[in-house]
């Protein structure tokens, strides 16, 4: 079984919302830091968001106002909540949990429509 998982992603209207999820196998300890990627078709892997293991958050300007990132530790999930999307917005997004090494999830796609 994967040992992070991404779900969530969808096709929705410019102007609309989505919450992404990252769960996280309980086998994996000593999580330093939860992020948020995303690849454009034809580009690069880019940062989006995230999430200190103490809670501090971060997020790129391109986001910044528009997404949030929170945690329920009883789940042991990751969300990014995704509000006032754009068609710039469309693209692959990836979940990276980073310990003494790397898991990437499984990638989801996010569509926004014009």
């Amino acid at each position: 079984q994967a040992q992070v998982w991404q779900t969530g992603g969808g096709l929705v209207q410019s102007g609309g919302s989505l919450r992404l999820s990252c769960a996280i196998s309980t086998m994996i300890t000593g999580i330093k830091n939860v992020k948020w990627y995303r690849e454009f078709p034809g580009k690069e892997r880019e940062l989006v968001a995230d999430i200190e293991g103490s809670g501090d958050r971060h997020y790129v300007d391109a986001v910044k106002g528009r997404f949030t990132l929170s945690r329920d530790n009883t789940r042991n999930t990751v969300y990014l909540q995704m509000d006032g999307l754009t068609p710039e917005d469309t693209a692959v997004y990836y979940c990276q949990v980073i310990t003494t090494q790397t898991y990437w999830g499984q990638g989801t796609q996010v569509t926004v429509s014009s």
